[in-house]
């Protein structure tokens, strides 16, 4: 594995943006086609219900890559034992499509148990075909974000969007085709069909244009080892927070108000698309860049960028958070008042928007402050963060749903997302104060 050409954050990421942008833009559109397409329904309720539960499965798969405890290993086995890089590589990827195929088939029979509990009849039916895509969708899911962090790791960033926007145009596609004939059962299908799309765009460039050689294996070398202890953390601290969504749409159920789990999805849809272009094109640069400087111990270079990232996202995103406001009356009619979707449930989602937007900033900056963590190989808060994370929407929601409806579960998101910002940063800084201290008994 040869030794990544670096360019400044900055100058990567204004390189990166263009492409994100014009490759990802189906991510942003595909809500707005779902919406179009089937409006707001029990049965949309169902496919979201659905979504959420596979969702925080798949937080047991994907997040072992995406943004993980890899970069910063990989970055220091380049530099201290590059000659067992391939065997590593082989590895990683036989576990993770063992473990992950369990863990698929595992979900798969717990979701079905649990929509035979929860649905009867044709809702039952709905959730229950949904089970064996969205299952093998998790395998394929972390299949591609493996390929992607070794491109990340190696600062090739433009592959990825590319290979999404590929894939998200043919899940498209298919939908468009197919939505009247086979409604929202197709959703999963198509997107599981883009997943393994993108999946093999990655590979291809991973071994044939980047040259990296992969042995595949169950060997267990100690990057392996410490790459597991550090990933547990971080899985672990995800799988909790996925709970979020899910009792968001349980407690959107409890509002008895119709499609309210798909207007508050549909607009946190909305909020979070400044957050979604930064989670592209930004922190992959920025954990890539951190944990080439926390191998070669430039501590202070760490510093240095994350409290310039985190200024910088904070501004940037209060700025959008500002516009989507100021205009998201116009926006929300043009983008959802058509096809299917009703009047009511448009301006039920313009008054539930601000809510979501109070914590977009504060968002932002945990995403920064957590690849932050995770690039000084500090993943093991991961799991108390995501209990403090999951403990605290879980209060607000139960307070502020009974205060003030559905727009209440969107502010208890916003607020969870500023506590933890608040926390992440504090423990990133007793962290470097505790390395530089180590760094300076060693010395």
């Amino acid at each position: 594995m040869a030794t990544p050409k670096k360019k400044s954050v900055l100058r990567t990421t204004l390189l990166v943006l263009p492409a994100q942008v014009v490759f990802r833009a189906g991510e942003a559109l595909l809500p707005l086609l779902l919406a179009y397409w089937f409006g707001r329904s029990g049965a949309t309720d169902v496919y979201y219900f659905a979504w959420a539960v596979f969702a925080f499965a798949g937080s047991l798969v994907f997040t072992a890559f995406q943004d993980s405890a890899l970069v910063p290993i990989l970055a220091e086995e380049r530099i201290d034992r590059r000659e067992e890089l391939p065997r590593l590589i082989g590895s990683l990827l036989s576990y993770t499509w063992a473990i992950g195929g369990a863990i698929a088939v595992a979900v798969g029979l717990v979701a079905m148990g649990w929509f035979a509990y929860r649905y009867q009849g044709p809702d039952f039916t709905l959730a229950a075909t949904m089970v064996v895509p969205f299952s093998i969708y998790l395998v394929a899911m972390a299949t591609r974000t493996f390929f992607a962090t070794l491109l990340a790791s190696q600062h090739h960033f433009v592959v990825q969007p590319v290979s999404s926007g590929v894939g998200m145009a043919l899940n498209i596609g298919i939908l468009a085709f197919g939505h009247d004939r086979f409604g929202v059962v197709l959703v999963p299908v198509a997107a599981l069909v883009g997943e393994i799309v993108a999946s093999a765009v990655l590979a291809w460039f991973t071994l044939r244009i980047v040259g990296l050689r992969i042995e595949l294996g169950f060997v267990r070398p100690p990057a392996l080892v410490r790459f597991a202890k550090l990933v547990v953390a971080e899985v672990g601290g995800s799988a909790v927070t996925r709970v979020n969504p899910v009792v968001d749409q349980l407690m959107a159920g409890l509002s008895l108000v119709v499609g309210g789990g798909t207007m508050l999805r549909y607009s946190g849809d909305v909020a979070s698309l400044p957050t979604s272009i930064l989670q592209a094109s930004l922190l992959p640069v920025l954990l890539a860049h951190l944990s080439d400087d926390f191998a070669a111990r430039d501590l202070e270079a760490v510093r240095r960028k994350v409290v310039r990232a985190v200024a910088s996202v904070f501004g940037i995103l209060l700025a959008a958070s500002i516009l989507l406001y100021a205009i998201r009356g116009p926006l929300l009619r043009f983008v959802f008042l058509r096809g299917e979707m009703d009047v009511a449930g448009v301006d039920r989602m313009i008054q539930i928007l601000p809510y979501h937007l109070v914590g977009l900033a504060p968002f932002g900056v945990l995403l920064v402050l957590a690849r932050a963590h995770v690039a000084v190989k500090n993943s093991t808060i991961m799991l108390s963060m995501g209990v403090l994370n999951t403990v605290c929407n879980a209060l607000f929601n139960l307070v502020l749903l009974r205060a003030i409806g559905l727009e209440g579960l969107a502010l208890s998101t916003s607020c969870v997302q500023a506590a933890v910002a608040v926390v992440f940063w504090f423990r990133f800084d007793a962290r470097l104060d505790a390395l530089k201290k180590g760094v300076a008994a060693a010395t």
